[in-house]
Formats: structure tokens, C-alpha cells, sequence
């Protein structure tokens, strides 16, 4: 007999207000908001090190089932773009995730 794990299982989030983007915001002074996203771009010591760091997000992003759009510039520029589709806009989803990649950019 095979065990099968449960999905994980993932809350729906209400779309933040603009009182609550700016508090998020202010924990989160190297992200702006672009419209209906939060947007960060990292520039990294060279080409693998962007991608590593891409790397490291995508798994994350993977097991939270929130997949941000990402882009890599000018060989270490990763351009990360937060928002939450199913809500139009952001939710604290958003901003949990931004919060993790901030930490982990930092320590790399």
C-alpha cells in the first residue's frame, strides 16, 4: 500500500486594503508597489548567484503554492513581482512570501 502525503492545503486570503499595503510596505522598505504588485529587484554578485537565489525562491514559492514572476537582467539583476491572482490584487500572502525572500537574499 503506497502513502500518499495531503496536499497542502492553502487558505484563501482577502486583497489588502491600501492602508495595510503601506504598513506592509514599511517593513518592507527595498519593495515598491507597482499597481496591483509589489516588486523588489536584487542585484546579485554575478549570473549564478542571481540564478541561485531564483533557485532558492522557486522552491519556496513551490511548496506555498504562490508563484511570483521573476526575471534576470544585465546577467545579476532578479526582478521579483508579487501578487495574488485569485484575489486582483495583494494579500498578506504576498507579503508573508516577500518577507521570506528578503530573508533569504539576505543571508546569501
Amino acid at each position: 500500500m503506497v502513502s500518499v502525503a495531503p496536499a497542502l492545503m492553502i487558505e484563501p486570503m482577502a486583497k489588502l486594503d491600501d492602508e495595510a499595503i503601506a504598513a506592509a510596505l514599511e517593513r518592507l522598505p527595498d519593495w515598491t508597489r507597482d499597481g496591483d504588485s509589489i516588486v523588489r529587484t536584487y542585484r546579485r554578485r554575478d549570473w549564478l548567484d542571481a540564478i541561485g537565489l531564483l533557485n532558492t525562491i522557486a522552491e519556496e514559492a513551490q511548496r506555498r503554492d504562490h508563484h511570483p514572476d521573476v526575471c534576470i537582467e544585465g546577467y545579476r539583476r532578479l526582478t521579483v513581482r508579487l501578487t495574488t491572482h485569485s484575489e486582483g490584487g495583494l494579500s498578506q500572502r504576498d507579503v508573508n512570501l516577500a518577507l521570506w525572500i528578503e530573508e533569504r537574499a539576505a543571508a546569501g
